[in-house]
């Protein structure tokens, strides 16, 4: 069952953030500010909502009786600069200009298209890592698919290196997430990745 942010006690805490930063939260620009803060929390994180194997549920729509699905055929589905935001669990800072692109043998299923873009996107609605944002995209998409061979390759800006701290804008940070035969087999994770690029 899916939890629910609480967005009331969400609007208390940005409240007294606000007065902590030395401001007032009843003049008139930030009166309605907890409340708005609240509002874009509950749909930025709303995948902090659901596990994996629900987000699996929920996006799970699979097709079983097409040709090129099981044993005869060994083709790769890519899908490819998906973009996608999140927020950084060590800052709460805003990661951007992200591109996800998920790669998979399919097996006896092959999931919609649309439904990789879904789980990449509902994945980024969490305080995340970004490698974490991979190995749980791979994790679903094993989940619906039933192959144990997914591949994710992300690349992405961070808010927390290039607005504060080092301050270095359009630094890029790229991983990469192998399961299945991806991890096990040089030459195949090598072609994934000229196509993943």
């Amino acid at each position: 069952m899916a939890k629910k942010i609480d967005t009331n006690k969400i609007q208390e805490c940005i409240r007294e953030i606000i007065i902590a930063l030395g401001d007032d939260p009843n003049r008139e620009g930030l009166l309605e500010t907890p409340k708005r803060v609240a509002k874009m929390y509950e749909e930025v994180f709303e995948g902090m909502n659901y596990t994996n194997k629900e987000i699996a549920d929920m996006f799970g729509t699979t097709f079983e009786e097409e040709d090129y699905v099981g044993e005869t055929y060994k083709n790769m589905v890519v899908v490819g600069n998906i973009p996608i935001h999140s927020y950084c669990e060590h800052h709460l800072a805003l990661m951007y200009n992200m591109k996800v692109t998920v790669v998979y043998i399919p097996k006896d299923k092959i999931i919609g298209l649309s439904k990789i873009a879904r789980i990449a996107d509902m994945v980024g609605r969490r305080l995340q890592l970004q490698e974490r944002i991979g190995s749980d995209i791979a994790e679903i998409i094993s989940m619906v698919t039933e192959t144990e061979d997914v591949g994710v390759l992300i690349t992405g800006e961070h808010s927390c290196m290039t607005a504060r701290g080092i301050k270095k804008p359009g630094t890029l940070t790229t991983t990469t997430t192998f399961l299945g035969k991806f991890q096990e087999d040089d030459m195949l994770r090598q072609e994934a990745l000229l196509i993943m690029k």
